[in-house]
């Protein structure tokens, strides 16, 4: 068939790789002079299957979309949705569409991506069974886990715990069963897997490797009761997700002839084209001419880019000097996967000959990591788990020899002399954004040949951290510095309404005495933003610093009155956590988790008669959940009566101070930690801070309070107490530093009291102490200097500071109590102050309830199981 007279390029598929893919050929002009057609099999555009499992935290599958609404119509763009190819027919240059559309093309690219393998396992196609791949995948899962209690993911890769993950979230008991000997035996070693098994264990999941799946066993109804495995042990559950890897859509492919792997994977040279010169692969369906099949999206991206710019080039002149060419990708990856932090880069298995493993473990803390090293020193791999901060910085040194020896680059900030190694420190040749292969040289151009002065405008310039986002931090610092280095000023200030930093607008509330954030800005703002409303950043920001300093400048400390209420985060509006159905949580304090059984007694008649959700939390209280906001102070009246007071969960303030039970009890003990910790959780409740703040008191050095994962840890000895600091646990766990040792009681709290007004009066805007401390210069040196030597000469006045905090202390939910304009706020519908909310319904599960998601969970969508999976494979087609 001849030739069209407007070139016509037809896409198939229209996933991540197909959308960068699009975007490629707008940056390189071939959408403006070419007829560009894209037949995409799912009902919706491309969207970010990357953080597909952030559905269960609350975002929409519109929240996940990676194209522009605009995006389609400015280029010209023709996107069919819902209508996948079916057909190719190479000799006549036309693609079919399931709706019997015909296409002619010119240009035909492939991304019909890869599709979820299910093992030949008896069952796999019963009711109860399903795949982890697409929006509807888990629109169905949860559909159906509603009448579940125990779920089953058979793979523990990548998408298995993602899908582990899901399933926990969803209220089910969750078994991971993964016929490798770890869990993610591809991307980890055994120490990682052992670590990273140790911490998913840890959250209640159940794990069993080394076994494989052997049947699924089903009811009468032919439902799903349990999984055989192929130890001969049996699991009982109710639902079954296969997430046991994916294999290349080339059905399509094959069906035309085109030349496809043994293996699978069409066929592709180091332009992308298969072999036919008019038909390009990218992505996951794409055998590249190292022989591999690439799972993760930055290779995919960067075949996106290739293609791209030999199509932009045209078929005459492909292989153009300085032209792109994929001929293998660095498959280093970092993920968070049921809230762990797991990365690996390089070669991570050691198999490099004579290669040497630099190794850090700590099994208490879940953390792990390993630095393969060369005989010359250079750094050829790693893998980290539970603490992959360092990722950024390590993966671009990989082939180079590091500026500091190698146990530098693994042991955790605390535990040593740090690295004083950053982003400065690599070539501009190094990598830093991995998903568009941006360099640092690249990054460091857009400053100072593009003009870019700001992140965004570097991200926008260049692609860097629009992908996954583990390079924004190393991103940010390279930006600063090049725009620092070429003479520019950067703004530090904390938002567009002030040109200072959070600890410049602390000392001024302080000095000057300001009451009011309006005074605040109006005294101290931008000139544009001065008698503005403020931003969300700046008005709880200015609120916190306004409500620790309430009592030394006289304003008033009460977070809902006056201006105060409306400068608030959206928690403080109702002194609780708003959870995801719309209703609130209510979080009494119990002073270093002692209480009596009277009080006990209280909170279990309170969530009886209310119907709440009762959990014990590791942080030694008990939360209790579903309320609406119109029976909050109903609740509160009856704890408050009790002799209960606020938790202070909802506010950037101090939580718990957890305890053992010291050498009352314990025969190890050698120091009262309960009296301790009741007496601290007292002296600083409700003490609002930059961030919440959470502390611990162990009654020996068996730790068993885990005081050194906290902000301010304490730990008993012989002669006194040791006194941590900078602990954090979490996404990004730290170990607190040592501050001081042998205390006694009255210097262990005046350092603590020192302490903690320092970090309030220096922290940036939403600063835990852990990133405090390393951000702060001199870090723990200088810190130590002025709340321990008073090298400054503020104790006098930090400890001053936390004295009148402590004396004027009221308890937010009595005083609320106490004050009906306070109280007339708690109402669901202002017009309608004795109607409750509808939307906030819940549903039985395990003798308590739960949220009603179907209320979230919009239309009714087709359930797509295994069996569907299994059969569009024939087909050929993909949306990916």
């Amino acid at each position: 068939m001849a030739a069209t007279a407007v070139p016509t390029l037809v896409l198939i598929g229209h996933g991540m790789v197909g959308q960068r893919f699009l975007e490629a050929l707008a940056d390189r002009g071939v959408t403006r002079r070419s007829r560009v057609v894209v037949l995409c099999e799912e009902p919706r555009p491309a969207y970010d299957r990357v953080r597909l499992t952030s559905y269960f935290s609350g975002r929409t599958p519109e929240d996940l979309s990676l194209t522009d609404p605009g995006f389609m119509a400015r280029h010209g763009i023709e996107l069919h949705l819902g209508d996948p190819a079916t057909a190719i027919d190479r000799a006549a240059r036309t693609v079919t569409a399931r709706s019997g559309l015909v296409i002619p093309y010119d240009t035909l690219v492939l991304a019909t991506g890869s599709y979820p393998f299910v093992p030949p396992v008896p069952g796999a196609d019963s009711t109860g069974c399903f795949v982890y791949r697409t929006v509807e995948d888990l629109l169905a899962i949860e559909e159906y886990a509603k009448n579940s209690r125990t779920g089953t993911v058979v793979g523990g890769g990548l998408l298995g715990l993602e899908a582990a993950g899901a399933l926990k979230g969803l209220g089910l008991r969750t078994h991971i069963v993964e016929f490798q000997p770890r869990l993610m035996a591809v991307q980890v070693d055994e120490g990682g897997g052992s670590a990273l098994r140790r911490t998913v264990e840890e959250m209640g999941l159940s794990v069993h490797t080394g076994v494989g799946g052997k049947e699924v066993v089903t009811g009468a109804d032919g439902a799903v009761r349990a999984m055989e495995l192929s130890d001969g042990s049996r699991v009982e559950t109710d639902l079954v997700i296969f997430s046991a890897g994916v294999r290349p859509r080339d059905q399509l492919a094959r069906d035309c002839g085109l030349t496809v792997g043994e293996r699978g994977g069409i066929g592709v040279d180091e332009r992308c084209r298969t072999s036919d010169p008019a038909v390009y692969a990218i992505g996951e369906c794409a055998l590249a001419v190292d022989g591999r099949v690439y799972g993760l999206v930055a290779p995919g991206y960067e075949m996106a880019e290739t293609a791209a710019a030999a199509i932009a080039a045209g078929r005459s002149t492909p292989t153009a000097s300085g032209a792109p060419a994929f001929t293998g990708a660095d498959t280093s990856t970092k993920l968070k996967l049921l809230g762990v932090d797991v990365a690996s880069f390089g070669d991570a298995h050691g198999a490099t000959p004579g290669c040497l493993d630099v190794v850090y473990a700590d099994s208490r803390s879940g953390v792990y990591k390993k630095l393969v090293v060369g005989a010359d020193g250079a750094l050829l791999g790693g893998v980290l788990v539970g603490d992959a901060e360092a990722y950024g910085l390590l993966r671009p040194l990989t082939g180079s020899v590091p500026p500091v020896a190698p146990e530098q680059l693994v042991l955790p900030a605390g535990t040593g002399a740090p690295a004083a190694l950053g982003p400065a420190a690599l070539p501009d040749d190094a990598v830093i954004c991995n998903c568009h292969n941006v360099t640092k040289g690249t990054l460091r151009a857009a400053v100072s040949e593009h003009s870019c002065t700001t992140v965004p405008e570097v991200k926008k310039c260049t692609k860097a951290g629009t992908g996954c986002g583990s390079c924004v931090k190393a991103l940010t610092t390279l930006v600063n510095d090049e725009l620092t280095a070429g003479g520019v000023t950067v703004d530090q200030g904390l938002c567009g309404c002030f040109p200072h930093t959070r600890a410049e607008l602390y000392e001024i509330v302080r000095t000057r005495r300001l009451t009011s954030y309006a005074a605040l800005l109006d005294g101290h703002g931008r000139e544009e933003a001065r008698g503005g409303d403020g931003c969300e950043t700046c008005k709880p920001t200015v609120g916190s610093i306004i409500a620790s300093l309430a009592p030394t400048v006289g304003a008033d400390g009460h977070v809902l009155d006056g201006e105060q209420s409306a400068l608030q985060d959206t928690n403080d509006h109702f002194l609780a956590n708003l959870q995801r159905n719309g209703s609130y949580s209510v979080v009494p304090r119990i002073p270093g988790g002692e209480i009596t059984p009277e009080k006990l007694i209280v909170i279990g008649e309170v969530a009886r008669d209310f119907g709440l959700y009762t959990k014990i939390t590791g942080g030694q209280r008990i939360d209790l959940f579903g309320a609406r906001v119109d029976q909050l102070p109903r609740i509160w009246a009856r704890l408050v009566d009790a002799g209960f007071e606020s938790g202070h969960a909802y506010g950037k303030a101090l939580r718990t101070v957890k305890s053992c039970v010291g050498q009352t009890w314990c025969r190890y003990g050698v120091q009262d930690s309960v009296r301790m910790a009741i007496g601290l959780e007292l002296r600083y409740r409700g003490l609002r801070s930059p961030h919440k703040l959470k502390s611990a008191v162990s009654g020996c050095a068996r730790e068993c309070a885990e005081a050194r994962g906290k902000d301010f840890g304490v730990i008993a000895t012989s002669n006194g107490w040791n006194l941590y600091v900078g602990g954090n646990g979490g996404a990004d766990p730290r170990h607190a530093d040592l501050l001081a040792q042998d205390l006694s009681d009255a210097e262990l709290i005046r350092l603590i009291d020192r302490f903690l007004m320092f970090y309030i009066r220096t922290a940036d805007r939403l600063e835990r102490t852990s990133a405090w401390l390393e951000r702060i210069e001199g870090g723990l040196d200088h810190v130590r200097d002025v709340v321990v030597h008073d090298s400054l000469g503020l104790c006098d006045e930090l400890e001053a500071l936390m004295a009148a905090h402590v004396t004027a202390y009221r308890d937010e939910w009595a005083d609320t109590l106490a004050d009906p304009e306070r109280l007339a706020r708690f109402v669901s519908f202002v017009n309608a102050p004795d109607a409750p909310d509808p939307a906030v319904r819940f549903v039985p599960e395990r003798d308590q309830i739960k949220p009603d998601l179907r209320l979230l969970a919009g239309p009714t969508l087709p359930v797509r199981t295994a069996s569907d999976s299994r059969a569009r494979t024939l087909e050929g087609t993909a949306a990916r």
